[in-house]
């Protein structure tokens, strides 16, 4: 069971300040000031990352606080030592495995800080190494069966997640947003 009162998203007063951001993008774009340096704060790409944060965030306190999750891995996201870092290997290893390459591909990360990642999600009983069945020669990354708890906590959370996200914003907005992103990334 998951908690919900706690760690609200954003109130109807944040969500006109990101109107208030909105409106300095485009001023920006039709010729500001070049001692303005409100763009710093405001412009695109920190305004994802700072989503992305606090999205990221909200799961994993959503998940330290799921009683399905094996008691080892809430601890270890209660006390902030799971991060957005190890949210790679969740929203990226394939449920049947994969290599390391394809895993650092997919994560957009080098192939040494994943095995990094990998060593540590290992040692917590995470993911584990096996032989890959389709070449002798490689290894694969596969999920635990704990690792397969925390995958399915990780797809409540996030689903909780992002229906807090359209309650902030409104439905229009949020599928306004989730249409675009998509659309950016895939462009």
């Amino acid at each position: 069971m998951q908690e919900t009162d706690a760690k609200p998203m954003r109130n109807a007063h944040d969500v006109d300040a990101a109107h208030g951001t909105l409106d300095t993008l485009k001023d920006l774009g039709s010729g500001s000031s070049a001692s303005d340096q409100s763009w710093r704060v405001t412009h695109l790409g920190r305004l994802l990352g700072h989503a992305l944060r606090r999205f990221d965030e909200r799961v994993l306190w959503l998940m330290a606080r799921n009683v399905e999750v094996p008691l080892a891995l809430s601890n270890l996201a209660a006390r902030d030592q799971v991060g957005a870092a190890h949210i790679h290997i969740t929203r990226h290893l394939a449920v049947g495995g994969s290599r390391l390459t394809d895993l650092a591909k997919s994560a957009g990360m080098s192939k040494q800080a994943m095995g990094d990642l990998v060593n540590q999600c290992e040692a917590w009983g995470l993911v584990r190494r096996e032989d890959d069945p389709h070449d002798k020669r490689a290894r694969q990354v596969v999920f635990t069966e704990s690792g397969l708890l925390w995958l399915q906590a990780f797809k409540g959370a996030v689903a909780q997640a992002e229906d807090e996200f359209r309650q902030a914003v409104g439905q229009e907005v949020a599928t306004v947003v989730a249409l675009g992103l998509e659309a950016y990334a895939s462009a």
